[in-house]
């Protein structure tokens, strides 16, 4: 199956129109498309079916339980699929069945250890400041995130876990990026690079391919184990205004 994928296009300060992929057959969108959700009319009537995994500048000023029915509501309407802790079967044009996990999978703050968190929650905290989003009426400050990311791992673990018949390939999509692998080269490994990294290299075994944004830069790896290797991808397009956009491919497509 061809995929083309985007995310991070932030179209409530940018403009930018998308294209579709000649030849791909399914458009990937991991996140932070549009924080006021308009960009995503964008996206109605593509010619191939379009999966939507949340970004966390979806849920900018925003409360969160409230904030998930209305978004999945809204890509209803623009005939979108989002995935928010949810599997998706798919077939391509040779019959293969591949399996689509979708999470935002928010930060544990884990990235460098239980003995780091603390510090790099602090750094998070800075994030969370400039979303000003609220979860069951509480600010979404780093605590609050690090539960919920804690949620989307267990289920992803789960969900890793489960044999399903007749599928051929699984491939996760999340916003939030896998590994430190993924770290921006500019930042490196400071405190904050745990906003934007997780550590879930111990489910990327359980995958063929995994996607993800967050990041505003590109990426393309090979995450080796004893008995082969899961790609890892993120074709973020990120800020014009700040040059992260250059040598961005919004025609990309990825083969799994």
């Amino acid at each position: 199956m061809k995929l083309q994928l985007l995310s991070d296009l932030h179209m409530e300060t940018e403009p930018f129109e998308p294209q579709a992929a000649p030849d791909a057959e399914l458009l990937v969108l991991a996140g932070d498309v549009d924080a006021s959700w308009r960009g995503l009319e964008a996206f109605q009537h593509w010619p191939v079916p379009v999966i939507f995994v949340p970004g966390n500048h979806e849920f900018d000023r925003r409360e969160l339980r409230e904030a998930l029915p209305a978004l999945r509501l809204r890509c209803e309407q623009l005939g979108l699929q989002m995935l928010s802790d949810e599997a998706l079967l798919m077939r391509d044009r040779q019959g293969r069945q591949v399996r689509f996990l979708g999470s935002t999978r928010w930060s544990d703050f884990d990235l460098f250890g239980a003995k780091e968190r603390e510090r790099a929650m602090r750094a998070g905290s800075y994030f969370q400041r400039v979303m000003g989003a609220t979860v069951d009426g509480q600010p979404l400050d780093a605590a609050a995130v690090r539960q919920l990311g804690l949620q989307n791992k267990a289920w992803l673990a789960e969900a890793l876990a489960q044999e399903v018949e007749g599928v051929d390939a699984t491939v996760v999509i999340t916003h939030f990026a896998p590994s430190l692998r993924s770290a921006d080269p500019r930042y490196g490994r400071q405190p904050g690079t745990a906003s934007f990294c997780s550590n879930d290299e111990d489910l990327l075994p359980m995958a063929d391919l995994w996607l993800h944004g967050h990041l505003h830069c590109r990426h393309d790896y090979l995450f080796e184990y004893a008995d082969g290797h899961t790609r890892v991808r993120c074709n973020a397009r990120g800020h014009v205004r700040k040059g992260e956009a250059e040598g961005h491919d919004a025609l990309l497509c990825i083969e799994v």
